[in-house]
């Protein structure tokens, strides 16, 4: 099979937003100059591809965004890129625009639809794993986790301080519809006394017993770390049966989107950094379906098929480690 000539890329950031991703972006555009490429930006993600929103970039146009959260690319998701007739108009606009390859920056979701665009049209697509979730397979890592571990963390400090100084006992609700990468490693990071995860049917008479069990050597409150879930909001109704059925009275604090922004950790940049380059590298390679990982801390590119998958397995063996401590 003939080697393809790489002479243009384009790169988009999709689905939900991740501290990191500009650096990402940042990467992907300075590699590719380096190296002699036009490099374009795709606005809003695949919607922004089907619209045509899609500009040349040069090295100013990722000046000073290393350390913002968001996405200077912005994103949004697109529900109609699952019907082949768009995708076939999206391929038309990058060939009509005369992009060779594509970066895609995002999710599972965003992964297989630029494994459709290569299967079914042929264009090159390299992904690079960012959701704060960390629930891509094939990654132990992914762009956006480390930022809104601190960010909870910070915040569960915070209410530590209230709930030793008022005596109570809070469950402090964070980021997780189907994965508990991140209740698990602020739990841990926090020594909370119970986490609940995600997909666990909530074991009320050990959370009683664990508090209780607490009182009983002296400590006056209690932090409970709750996975969402599929249903924002589902620590309302555990504080609710723990107060009726248990006498355990309880305060919920639901971090919600806070998560999802701030000023990227130094992992998230170091990583971003390194993979948006890698990206580039495996283009220029002939890699015309793969990913950019993490891997035992090292940076790898895989087939984008290693990634397609929503998974709970970053964080999941460390669930022990919580449970130990908290006696």
């Amino acid at each position: 099979m003939s080697e393809k000539l790489i002479r243009s890329i384009a790169v988009m950031t999709s689905g939900g937003d991740s501290p990191g991703m500009n650096c990402a972006i940042r990467s992907v555009v300075r590699a590719a100059i380096g190296e002699r490429l036009k490099v374009y930006g795709i606005k809003r993600g695949y919607q922004g591809l089907i619209n045509n929103e899609i500009y040349e970039m040069n090295a100013s146009s990722v000046g000073s965004i290393i350390h913002h959260g968001g996405t200077v690319l912005y994103t949004s998701r697109c529900p109609e890129f699952k019907e082949k007739q768009t995708r076939e108009k999206a391929a038309q606009i990058l060939e009509d625009r005369d992009i060779d390859a594509l970066v895609v920056i995002g999710g599972d979701g965003s992964f297989k639809g630029a494994k459709a665009l290569h299967d079914e049209f042929g264009i090159s697509v390299i992904g690079i794993p960012g959701t704060i979730d960390n629930d891509i397979s094939g990654t132990d890592y992914t762009i956006g986790f480390d930022t809104a571990v601190q960010t909870a963390m910070e915040a569960v400090d915070k209410i530590r301080d209230t709930a030793q100084s008022s005596d109570r006992t809070f469950l402090i609700e964070v980021m997780g519809a189907r994965t508990s990468s991140i209740a698990l490693k602020v739990g841990i990071c926090s020594g909370a006394e119970n986490i609940l995860l995600n997909n666990e049917k909530v074991n009320y008479e050990k959370i009683s017993s664990d508090v209780r069990r607490g009182i009983r050597r002296g400590k006056n409150s209690s932090i409970i770390i709750v996975a969402e879930g599929e249903s924002p909001g589902r620590s309302y109704q555990i504080a609710k049966v723990l107060e009726e059925k248990h006498e355990i009275s309880s305060k919920v604090c639901v971090l919600g989107h806070i998560q999802r922004g701030g000023s990227p950790t130094p992992d998230d940049r170091f990583f971003a950094s390194v993979m948006g380059k890698e990206a580039v590298g495996a283009l220029l390679q002939n890699l015309e379906c793969h990913a950019v990982v993490v891997r035992d801390a090292k940076v790898h590119v895989v087939p984008l098929d290693e990634c397609m998958q929503k998974s709970d397995h970053a964080m999941i063996n460390y669930l022990g480690v919580s449970e130990t401590l908290s006696i």
